[in-house]
């Protein structure tokens, strides 16, 4: 593509700042771990979700332009836009997972991250290999210039070859001044472009073949510099 015409798919509203972006970005961030600390073995999944909210809400963000979302156990691999089965407990070696999509003033933050409670090696390597997918992925698409399509077919053969399944109904999508659905609302794998950083949102949930579990890595397609 030619990255002196924009992309109808990469419009920006009229708030639009790189640095109010990054903001959010790093504001969500912090959030997710501050979440992830204060979850514990013993609570139950929608006292995690109550718990996050209220933590956007201290840290001085909107609440979520989509649904909150804080995933124990068997529910880590249900679809996002399919509810929680209700009641679910952590135990004490568990995997969940942490998906939100705070407002920062204009602008929108997006992320989510996975965390293990005791010793469970599995649910370990889960979890390690959705964050190492997503890098893994995102590399690829810096160094070879792929498109939305292109980017979630290596991520998804690439999760075959490590043993999972990556669930294509989370198929990345625009960020943005809110609400980039004005601006764009289509899929990250369905861009036939080569997308560019800071307007998308690079979704990794890699699921056990056997539909026990799963893991969840989102983050904003960013350059290397942006990663610690």
């Amino acid at each position: 593509m030619d990255k002196t015409t924009v992309h109808a798919a990469e419009r920006v509203g009229p708030a639009f700042s790189t640095d109010g972006m990054l903001l959010a970005r790093r504001k969500t961030r912090q959030a997710i771990h501050d979440i992830a600390s204060r979850v514990t073995p013993g609570m139950v999944e929608e006292e995690a979700v109550t718990m996050a909210k209220q933590v956007l809400i201290d840290s001085g963000m909107a609440l979520s332009w989509h649904p909150t979302r804080v995933r124990f156990g068997r529910n880590t691999i249900k679809p996002m836009k399919r509810k929680s089965e209700p009641g679910v407990m952590l135990q004490e070696n568990d995997i969940f997972f942490i998906d939100i999509a705070p407002r920062v003033n204009a602008w929108e933050g997006d992320g989510g991250a996975s965390f293990i409670v005791g010793e469970h090696p599995d649910y370990s390597r889960c979890a390690a290999d959705a964050e190492r997918l997503f890098h893994d992925a995102r590399e690829v698409w810096s160094s070879q210039n792929l498109t939305g399509q292109a980017l979630y077919a290596y991520a998804e053969s690439t999760a075959r070859k490590m043993g999972w399944e990556l669930n294509l109904d989370l198929p990345g999508h625009r960020i943005s001044d809110f609400p980039h659905a004005a601006i764009h609302a289509g899929a990250l794998a369905d861009l036939d472009v080569p997308p560019s950083a800071m307007r998308w949102i690079l979704e990794i949930h890699l699921c056990d073949p056997q539909r026990r579990f799963g893991a969840f890595h989102e983050d904003m397609l960013l350059d290397d510099e942006h990663y610690n």
